[in-house]
């Protein structure tokens, strides 16, 4: 299957794409955000990996230049390192992760990655005798490392970094201030927020959902761009926020802790399957 197959796309208006891969028929489906500036090209996540995601902006006239003009750079940046948003990252020259999961990328950790992949997940394989079992997010060496406040400039707009852990311990949003978007990676979107995988942390999670609410209560956010499902506005942003807030108590922890710990070995058993 060719990556002109493999993924879908709908423009969304002002140099932005909505990018999804058709086949992965998966509540982990993450999106993915192509967002084109005068100067660079930003990719936000990069799925699977199981197809080129450049091979596919390339050959759908996603990063056509202007007239006379040469191709931009493209830049691929994690939200996290979870495999449904780190897969992809393996077929891009320029790759930027936060600080914190950039070990993990470098080693190509599994677990850290939550490598998680069903076999009924993929709906038509992506090239002859392809297996689930067999999917590994491999190492990617990431070429800038990701700190708070750091802004990624593609020319006409800027994208500055906002670290958020709790899903994950490096995860980021991205927000551009002139437009009041975020790109929100998996910190919130319209479902259940997890927080109870390895390096998941309840209290930076509401530490991470208190910075979102102040960013509604000063109107510094009309857009929310997920990590999965459909965007949003502000108001879900601020209600999804508070609501987590509110039911983070001590059960929640608990419960939590509980759910850490058998998903951590869930997942080591997974792995060291794979490896062996």
């Amino acid at each position: 299957m060719s990556a002109l197959e493999w993924f879908a796309h709908k423009p969304l208006g002002d140099g932005i794409f909505w990018i999804q891969e058709r086949f992965y028929e998966s509540g982990n489906r993450a999106n993915i955000w192509l967002v084109r500036g005068s100067q660079r090209d930003v990719v936000i996540d990069a799925g699977l990996g199981l197809r080129s995601l450049p091979d596919y902006l390339r050959a759908a006239g996603l990063l056509a230049p202007a007239e006379g003009a040469g191709e931009r750079p493209l830049l691929a940046v994690a939200t996290h390192v979870h495999f449904d948003h780190s897969g992809g990252l393996q077929h891009f020259e320029e790759v930027a992760v936060h600080s914190a999961e950039a070990a993990a990328l470098l080693r190509g950790d599994n677990y850290e990655a939550v490598t998680w992949l069903w076999e009924r997940e993929v709906a038509r394989p992506p090239r002859p005798g392809w297996r689930a079992r067999q999917f590994r997010v491999p190492p990617v060496r990431p070429t800038r490392l990701l700190q708070e406040g750091d802004v990624i400039s593609l020319g006409d707009r800027q994208l500055t970094v906002m670290h958020m852990p709790g899903h994950s311990r490096g995860s980021i949003c991205l927000h551009d201030k002139d437009r009041k978007i975020l790109f929100s990676g998996d910190v919130v979107y319209d479902g259940s927020m997890i927080d109870w995988l390895p390096y998941s942390r309840v209290s930076d999670y509401v530490a991470s959902c208190q910075r979102l609410m102040e960013l509604v209560d000063r109107g510094l956010v009309e857009k929310v761009l997920t990590g999965h499902f459909n965007i949003f506005g502000a108001e879900r942003l601020y209600r999804l926020a508070s609501n987590y807030i509110a039911q983070a108590g001590v059960c929640h922890k608990i419960s939590t802790c509980a759910m850490r710990s058998l998903a951590s070995i869930a997942l080591r058993i997974t792995n060291s399957r794979v490896t062996s």
